[in-house]
């Protein structure tokens, strides 16, 4: 159990799904069982992993920070779910 109060920790308490969710990405990266893309909207490099769903933690949408951004601040409709898979 995390035992800091800082604003990252209050998050990871109060969403242990979604705390799950990022770790498992994480360590599917790591091992080379998720590979990163580029930005689906922009084609950048740097990105993070987005989901639409976290109980598939390993389907995710890579986008930049700044598509990411605007994705939860503008909603989904922004960036549609493209036919995938």
């Amino acid at each position: 159990m995390l035992k800091t109060d800082t604003r990252q920790a209050n998050w990871r308490r109060a969403n242990p799904g979604k705390y799950d969710a990022h770790l498992a990405v994480q360590r599917a990266v790591k091992t080379g069982e998720l590979e990163k893309q580029t930005c689906e909207v922009c084609g950048i490099e740097a990105v993070d992993a987005h989901h639409d769903q976290y109980d598939e933690p390993l389907r995710v949408r890579w986008l930049c920070r700044r598509h990411h951004t605007r994705l939860h601040h503008y909603g989904e409709d922004m960036f549609p779910i493209r036919n995938a898979l």
